[in-house]
């Protein structure tokens, strides 16, 4: 039923073969706390580090990004709104349209 879709198209994700997310955090871990310790400079600030710090910290928003913003497609609300309209009708006048 695509009478209100708007067909988009996919998205470019690039997975790659040989990457160990696990190691990246170790070695992210391990940097910082070489600098907190003084054996490293400090690292110049850059607008970018903060990017996505608020969604890490919210745990709403974490699920809603994991299971891809779930939300009411455009078929289902117009058919809600019809309905709702139907019972109003009936509300108003007491009766519906074929009695």
């Amino acid at each position: 039923m695509g009478l209100f879709s708007m067909r988009t198209p996919r998205r470019f994700e690039h997975k790659y073969i040989y990457y160990d997310e696990r190691k990246e955090k170790l070695s992210k871990i391990e940097e910082k706390a070489k600098r907190d310790l003084g054996m490293l400079p400090e690292e110049p600030y850059n607008p970018e580090s903060i990017r996505g710090k608020f969604l890490e910290s919210t745990t709403h928003l974490k699920r809603k990004k994991e299971s891809g913003g779930a939300s009411m497609s455009p078929q289902v609300a117009v058919v809600l709104i019809v309905v709702l309209l139907l019972v109003l009708y009936y509300l108003v006048n007491g009766y519906w349209f074929g009695t």
